[in-house]
Parts: structure tokens; sequence; C-alpha cells
């Protein structure tokens, strides 16, 4: 699949995702903007998934450990064919199945219902092990957010996949920088990265999260790693593709008001009208 493709998909799943968090007046659309490319890689490349077989044993898992981050997931999910996008405008409706965190009952594609920050991380643990028990060919990926990792558990969840040795494992870190409270850097600073998870003995790998070429080697190399659970560092920004939301941690969990929804929305179907005619 080509970077055009990949790009106008991610494009239209922005998109997507801002129409929700607009349409049910919540939501977290600033971690959602900045996972958009990540998630678009991982199913339109990566994984080996079919949208017919939704619960497919052989299928790979993935898991949204930052779970509030639905819009973004269920963007993604609709597009690659899991379900029909008219289901997307039930997104936090009482009156539907589309709730604000990653529900496996009721949504088709999603493996694991998260919300809790670092339980995500763990579940995917337990699939990967469950994985190597049974000798199955499957992959299990997780999405974090670097304001997650403060959690204890996440850091629990990466000694065991340590000691199991589980290299059908790929975690990976949406690094922006960001968390509900402000900075990272000044909440509870968790840099470096690299050198924590490589002293918790995984294989570490840094990529650019904006960028197709730059996540496709990053999992190619995790893919190819064997002997213990990859991570894959991926930098970002918090709010892409809406300027005024870009770097903003008023951005992490709100809806737009009217106005900024029809400023931000224009920037998203510039950048999806542009990617068309390329």
């Amino acid at each position: 699949m080509t970077n055009k493709v990949l790009a106008l998909a991610a494009a239209r799943a922005r998109r997507l995702g801002m129409e929700m968090v607009f349409r049910a007046g919540s939501g977290h659309i600033g971690g959602s903007l900045s996972s958009a490319d990540i998630l678009t890689e991982l199913y339109f490349e990566q994984m080996h998934i079919d949208p017919a077989e939704p619960h497919a044993p052989w299928r790979d898992r993935f898991v949204m450990s930052k779970g509030h981050c639905t819009p973004a997931l269920y963007s993604v999910l609709s597009l690659r064919g899991y379900f029909p996008q008219e289901e997307l405008e039930l997104f936090r409706s009482i009156a539907g199945h589309m709730s604000g965190h990653p529900d496996m009952r009721h949504v088709p594609g999603v493996d694991m219902s998260t919300g809790s920050l670092g339980q995500g991380i763990s579940a995917a643990v337990g699939m990967a092990l469950a994985g190597q028990l049974d000798r199955a060919g499957y992959r299990v990926y997780a999405l974090l957010g670097d304001g997650e990792v403060e959690e204890g558990e996440v850091w629990e969840a990466a000694m065991c996949a340590a000691k199991y040795r589980l290299d059908n494992l790929c975690a990976i870190v949406d690094v922006n920088g960001l968390q509900i409270d402000g900075r990272t850097a000044d909440v509870m600073p968790s840099e470096p990265l690299d050198e924590k998870f490589a002293a918790f003995n995984w294989h570490v790998v840094k990529a650019d999260g904006h960028n197709f070429d730059s996540l496709r080697a990053a999992f190619e190399e995790a893919r190819a790693f064997s002997g213990a659970p990859s991570v894959i560092l991926a930098r970002t920004v918090k709010g892409k593709g809406v300027s005024f939301m870009e770097n903003d941690p008023g951005w992490h969990g709100k809806a737009p008001n009217a106005e900024q929804y029809e400023r931000a929305m224009a920037e998203l179907d510039s950048a999806v009208e542009r990617l068309e005619v390329l």
C-alpha cells in the first residue's frame, strides 16, 4: 500500500474522529489525532486480519491501552471495513453501542475492552503469553500513551513480558509529550523511555509517528527481532492536523464548540482534498 493511500486513510480517520467528538459533545480528540497514523499503519499494512472474520483465531490482536482514544480507533476500524461508518454517529450515545472506551462485546474489531490506564498492556501481555503457550502464530500489538507509562502496572507488565521472552508482543508508545494536566516532563517525567524499556529487557525501536516509511521500518524491525518483546517509541504531535489543537494539552479530553469545529473541519477537509487529488 502506498504512503499516499495510507495518508489519505489517516486524514479521513482524523476527520471522522472530529465529527464523532463534536456530535457527542465529549471525547478525547488530542491523543486520537496524534495516534491516527500509527493505527492506520497497523490496520492497513501490518496486522494479519480479516474484517469479515473479526474473531478468527489466527488473527493478530490489538489492544488500545490508552483506551480513551476511541475516536481514532473506531474511525480506523470503520474505514478498514469492520462496520459501516454510519455507526460512528452512535459514539457516546445512550442509544448506541459505541462507548467512549473500547468495548469488545459490542464493537466488531475490538479485541479487548480497556479504559483504566495501564491495564491494556497487561491484557496484551496475557494474550501474547497465551499465543506462545498455544504455539499460535499471531502477534499482539498494544498502543500506550506516554502519560500512561507513569502507571506502575505498565512496568509490572513489562517485567512479565521480558521474563517470558514474548517476542510476539509489540508495544507502541504514542510519545506526544502531553497529558491531561500538561507536559509529561512536568507532571511526572518518564524520559528516558528508551533506556527504561531497555533496562526492562525490551528491544527498543524509535520512529516518527507521522511518517509511514519510519513506522513501517519500525514494525518490520520489531517483527524480525526474537527472544524479547519490542517497543516502538513513536514521536507524535498531540492534536496533529488541526493547527490550534496541536501541542495544546487543553485538547486532551474536550469537544470543540461550533466555531472551533468549523475551523478544525476546514483544515481536516483541506488535508483530505489535497491527498485525493495527488
